[in-house]
């Protein structure tokens, strides 16, 4: 026991002696730390202001009547119920313990700001309905202004008035999708806050609620029911259930609540939270490369230093245990200061949101035991876990050791790890590969052999650097003479070395690779989608990223077919309804011309008497459902009635078209809220296409002013939400690769201390500080360019496997952006360059007599 003690203060001794060598793992493990600790508590902080939020505006709603029965679509998470009459409001007031009682008319509806664009839509809904009056009642309070009494007038949220910079007495358009003209006379919060995250709101009157936003007057989306006193939530649904007509449902209102948050925040939450938890995993993973590499290198330079320990009677478990303490210690360090470095990235990221206007709650920073714990855990083992084969190895120093120079490394020569990299990467590839080619390709299939490629390039690592630096250094040597040359035998000194620091950069670059080659690809798909599907010349569309906007006037299309200039103008709108027991959604329009906007491909029927109960559908939900001409199916629509469809015509192309398709005639009398989401006009063929589109901008501006595009434009804009994400994917990997960076640039450090007298005996033969700075330089370029290149490779490679897996079944069109990969290949080599200045500079610094005097 008083051995392990001695050992222990040996290298407490050692490591305060020699605390710059551990200077690059410390902050690998801090950065990795502190990112996951920033998640977790950026996650429990919002998802608790989230909760207050929601609180407090529907602390007044006790109860909700509402149908009992939801259609949910794979695109919908919510549901779409049938509506519930606005007179049960008056029934539902006589009951006893009932103090108020109103409907609640919901629908689309968006703002359009004073410069003519429209306010949100890109993702979250922009809603719009009536204001309820009774001030405990309503989520939305207002903080400005007065109620709607009049047709016309509105009180917007106080988010969308500024991003729309809308005040009181203002006038503007409310989509509807039918234009209505508004007045504000009002401005409202949502639980204190702006908004309800980034959902716009308007208020109107409830007769202008019915008129827009209802098939017919007389219905609403629910009652809200507020309790009388001492009156509980759940005695209060008790009290109303005996009243309420079959098929009508009432929950409390701490049930509605938590469904709201849930679609509004929970789904989105969870998925930020668990983007950032990837990245901290990734960042993690990078630093365990660079940490083992830290400790492997230090164990190498102490052989003698622990044979000496072995030979005075220290045992293996003693010296073992000796490398763990340094481990352990700088894990510990390292992680506390993570943690605390998390704490202040929080509450950075909540200060940059609010200054950038992204609409999350404001909070205090909510910092659970699971946020405090699991960094500091994750941090230690990542860091003992890394030092674990070193310090075995350090265990297993003979004591004979001490009387020689340490042996050449030769680990890259080894045939075993030759032979197991081989095999691993071709099961690794094999699975990959089976997972894409599959009849139905496999995403979790493609995962698994993805992460065994990726560990058959750390096993054959060695191997390869070898290879790789052998290749890359020849053309050096021809262009640097000397310094080059010695560049490529340092950077071959040690495979495994330059391998483990290479992988830390590898895995980053194939991660910023994997997600530029998915993002070009999915551009790629949606380009192709377009130009073999869409037939018009121009595209009136609501915003494609998230679908949140209201949607097009049915309307417009007739106007804009009434143009001299059009052929053809169609709208394509969108329903629900279950199919055979699946909600689905149904593409709404007239088929019969559909022929003159979209291709279709092969098409078994025809399209032009499907009438009110007729239907089409794709060929693949064709062979699904092994329909053919003349077959049958129930549709259930939200209101509750149910249909026999037949089937008169099968397309194969349904990119645009939807799986389904009815007639305008067929949806009329379960329809809600109408509206298209897209417009396709094809212009006459003596057409000029710019004349075409001037005139549809024309009539389109009395329609809301939604946009008019180009084939191309359309197409390009549709992949907007797509550049937004990979700015974030870069934003996120910019810390991997700085750990990666950190790894190269201890590595070197150590390096240079190892290589101290050799150096000094450089500099004594004639090689001057230039030339010394350069040689380091060179050799770092070499360890990042095959790093780079390697993660290049794999992260293509990954990338055409998660494209052909995950997108359209794997009919997605795979492609290798040329230009951005190649930016990815030049920072990640200049990157090494940048990583190699302080170790160059404190080698040129060398003093020489001193240098060759150090053993």
């Amino acid at each position: 026991m008083s051995g392990n003690r001695a050992a222990a203060r040996i290298s407490l001794a050692s490591l305060r002696a020699h605390k710059r060598r551990f200077v690059g793992t410390f902050f690998a493990v801090l950065l990795g730390v502190a990112f996951l600790g920033g998640t977790l508590v950026m996650g429990d902080t919002l998802r608790a202001s989230f909760d207050t939020m929601f609180g407090n505006a529907t602390s007044g709603t006790d109860a909700v009547v509402r149908s009992a029965d939801a259609i949910t679509t794979p695109d919908d998470g919510a549901g779409s119920r049938e509506p519930v009459a606005t007179s049960l409001a008056r029934d539902l007031k006589r009951v006893d313990g009932v103090a108020a009682a109103e409907p609640s008319i919901q629908g689309a509806g968006q703002l359009v700001g004073k410069d003519g664009d429209a306010v949100g839509g890109q993702g979250p809904p922009t809603l719009a309905g009536n204001w309820i009056t009774d001030e405990e009642l309503g989520a939305y309070q207002l903080a400005d202004g007065r109620a709607p009494r009049a047709p016309g007038e509105a009180v917007i949220n106080r988010g969308a008035a500024k991003t729309g910079d809308l005040d009181i007495g203002d006038s503007t358009v409310l989509r509807t999708p039918q234009p209505v003209k508004i007045k504000i006379v009002g401005i409202a919060t949502f639980g204190g806050e702006d908004g309800m995250g980034q959902v716009t709101f308007t208020g109107l009157t409830q007769e202008d609620a019915e008129r827009y936003l209802t098939a017919k007057p007389g219905q609403a989306a629910s009652i809200q029911v507020r309790a009388g006193p001492d009156v509980s939530q759940d005695e209060l649904v008790k009290r109303l259930e005996p009243v309420l007509p079959g098929g009508i449902e009432a929950i409390t209102g701490q049930e509605s609540a938590e469904e709201n948050l849930d679609q509004i925040s929970g789904a989105f939450l969870t998925m930020f939270t668990a983007l950032l938890l990837v990245f901290a995993g990734v960042a993690l993973l990078v630093a365990t490369f660079s940490i083992h590499n830290t400790f492997a290198i230090v164990v190498a330079q102490r052989t003698r230093e622990n044979a000496l320990l072995r030979a005075l009677g220290a045992a293996r478990r003693q010296v073992m245990a000796g490398a763990l303490t340094e481990a352990a210690v700088v894990g510990v360090a390292a992680s506390l200061a993570g943690l605390l470095g998390g704490i202040g990235l929080a509450a950075g990221l909540q200060a940059l949101f609010r200054a950038v206007g992204f609409p999350f709650p404001e909070g205090d920073l909510v910092i659970s035991a699971l946020s405090l714990l699991l960094p500091l855990v994750v941090g230690v083992v990542v860091c003992m876990g890394s030092a674990l084969a070193p310090a075995l190895r350090a265990g297993r120093t003979a004591p004979l050791a001490a009387l020689r120079e340490t042996a050449v490394d030769h680990s890259g020569a080894s045939r075993a790890r030759t032979l197991t990299g081989a095999v691993l990467g071709a099961v690794g590839v094999g699975v990959t590969v089976l997972g894409v080619l599959a009849d139905t390709p496999s995403v979790m299939l493609t995962a698994i052999g993805s992460v065994l490629t990726l560990a058959a390039f750390v096993v054959v690592g060695p191997v390869a650097s070898s290879l790789a630096v052998r290749a890359l250094s020849g053309p050096l040597g021809s262009l640097r003479g000397v310094t080059g040359a010695l560049a490529g035998r340092n950077a071959l000194r040690s495979p495994k070395r330059t391998a483990a620091t290479a992988t830390a950069l590898m895995i980053g670059v194939s991660v910023v690779s994997l997600f530029t080659v998915f993002a070009a690809s999915l551009k790629a798909t949606m380009n192709e989608t377009v130009s073999r599907t869409f037939a018009g010349d121009v595209a009136v569309s609501v915003p494609a990223f998230g679908g949140g906007g209201s949607g097009l006037s049915p309307g417009l299309a007739p106007a804009l077919d009434k143009l001299p200039q059009v052929d053809t103008a169609l709208g394509l709108g969108r329903g629900v309804a279950k199919v055979d027991g699946s909600g689905r959604q149904l593409t709404v329009t007239d088929p019969a011309a559909l022929s003159g906007v979209l291709n279709l491909g092969d098409v078994e029927g025809n399209f032009t008497g499907l009438g009110k109960s007729g239907i089409a559908v794709s060929a693949s939900e064709a062979a699904k459902h092994h329909w053919r001409l003349g077959s049958t199916t129930q549709l259930t629509f939200t209101d509750g009635q149910r249909q026999s469809f037949t089937v008169r015509a099968v397309y194969e192309e349904k990119d645009l078209a939807g799986e389904y398709i009815i007639t305008r005639e067929a949806w009329a009398p379960h329809r809600a809220q109408d509206a298209d989401s897209l417009v396709a006009v094809s212009f006459k063929d003596d057409e000029a296409a710019s004349d075409g589109k001037e005139a549809v901008e024309k009539v389109a501006m009395n329609w809301g002013n939604p946009e008019v595009q180009t084939r191309d434009e359309w197409a390009e804009s549709s992949a907007g939400g797509i550049d937004m994400m990979l700015t974030l994917v870069y934003a996120l990997l910019a810390l991997a690769v700085l750990i990666a960076l950190l790894g190269i640039a201890n590595t070197l450090t150590l390096a240079v201390h190892e290589r101290t007298r050799e150096l000094g005996l450089l500099r004594a033969v004639g090689q001057t500080q230039a030339q010394l700075r350069a040689m380091v330089r060179w050799e770092s370029v070499l360890v990042a360019a095959f790093g780079t290149l390697g993660g290049l490779g794999l992260g293509g490679f990954l990338g055409w496997a998660l494209v052909k897996a995950a997108v359209n079944s794997g009919d997605g069109a795979f492609a290798l952006p040329p230009q951005q990969l190649a930016v990815v290949g030049l920072v990640g080599v200049a990157a090494g360059a940048l990583a190699a200045w302080r170790p160059a500079r404190r080698a040129a610094r060398l003093d020489v007599l001193r240098a060759i005097a150090t053993e």
